[in-house]
């Protein structure tokens, strides 16, 4: 049986593009977000990767599901599938990278290979529904 990685993201998105990280000694972006620790709901870890990476307060009340992926896990062995669970939410603050995030962007769909395998499923998501220009 594959193994599977259980992730949570925040999709947000600005003028067609999508927000973006890089983690420190990483080549490629990542949508924020990250695993659940212990019996965590989804929202409860998108709350706490989002304040971990971004320096921003998630409003739990406003976050949507907006679609479940899953790929090949990069940098992983073969098999190794992460199931990324999306959501959308309104937040405060201003997102600056923190701890682990090297780097904040913005991207559109030609930058999707510079992205993870399952970020490159979300990205064409996004683009085939209009959200990504």
């Amino acid at each position: 049986m594959a193994k599977l990685i259980d992730k949570i993201a925040w999709i947000h998105l600005k003028d067609g593009c999508i927000l973006s990280t890089r983690s420190k000694g990483k080549d490629k972006y990542y949508i924020p977000g990250g695993k659940r620790e212990g019996n965590e709901t989804d929202i409860q870890t998108l709350v706490r990767e989002i304040k971990e990476e971004l320096s921003v307060d998630i409003k739990p009340d406003t976050a949507l599901l907006y679609g479940i992926f899953e790929a090949q896990a990069h940098g992983h062995a073969e098999g190794v599938i992460v199931r990324m669970t999306c959501y959308t939410a309104d937040f405060s603050g201003t997102p600056s990278p923190d701890n682990e995030i090297e780097e904040m962007v913005w991207l559109s769909s030609s930058d999707a290979m510079s992205s993870s395998p399952v970020d490159q499923l979300i990205f064409a998501d996004l683009k085939e529904k209009g959200l990504l220009r």
